[in-house]
């Protein structure tokens, strides 16, 4: 079986104005089904704008990228958007909750868009929120939560559609180093027992080490790929 995402002479430019700025350059990366990946290097290295084009948020200017045997550099904006509510789950640093939702209303946002009537979607919320350890706390809106709290109903919410990828910006950028460890603990669950694949940019070589994998980026170009020594399982 293939990688489920394959990247091939991967480039990225912006414009502005006249000015060229190449992101990006000439990326070749495998990622394996059920590989919890860490992103790491420093500012202005490319590192989420390749997260981001692995999660159709944006599209490459050159090279092929495909995920779950799908070009996804090949799809439209449109298109692009009913494949991203198909298979991608998203975690970012500064959860984007609603805040006059519940936990449980905020799980379920995502399942507005499919056809699933309301008690099924409901269902799938409280398991989602079952799954990341807050059934506790489905009635509770975001405000009465605290910082982990609600990175675990964000991700509660990333996985409610049964995503084929989640991605993860920073998830612990906002996080005391105890909340952090209980959310990277959680996405290792999730690799390691549920099967997800995760990509996940950090800074923090503590986070990193709760992935499998690390990749560096620097300028644009990948510059060292190594198997973690001993993941933090």
């Amino acid at each position: 079986m293939g990688p489920l995402v394959e990247i091939r002479n991967l480039s990225k430019v912006y414009t502005r104005g006249r000015e060229r700025i190449e992101v990006l350059h000439h990326v070749n990366l495998d990622i394996a089904q059920g590989d919890f990946l860490a992103l790491m290097g420093p500012s202005g290295s490319g590192k989420t704008t390749l997260l981001n084009l692995i999660g159709g948020l944006d599209s490459p200017t050159e090279g092929t990228l495909e995920v779950g045997g799908q070009r996804i550099d090949r799809l439209g904006q449109s298109e692009l958007a009913r494949w991203r509510a198909s298979h991608v789950g998203f975690v970012f640093q500064f959860y984007n909750l609603l805040p006059m939702l519940s936990a449980a209303r905020n799980v379920e946002l995502p399942l507005l868009l499919t056809k699933l009537p309301a008690a099924k979607r409901r269902r799938h919320a409280a398991i989602a929120l079952e799954l990341v350890g807050l059934a506790d706390r489905a009635a509770h809106k975001p405000g009465e939560l605290s910082g982990g709290q609600q990175q675990r109903v964000a991700i509660a919410r990333a996985i409610v559609s049964d995503p084929t990828l989640l991605v993860c910006d920073e998830p612990t950028g906002d996080l005391d180093r105890q909340s952090a460890v209980e959310v990277l603990t959680l996405l290792q669950n999730l690799n390691r027992d549920h099967g997800k694949t995760i990509v996940m940019v950090t800074h923090d070589p503590k986070a990193a080490e709760h992935a499998r994998h690390v990749l560096h980026l620097d300028k644009g170009t990948l510059v060292e790929a190594a198997q973690a020594a001993e993941p933090a399982w």
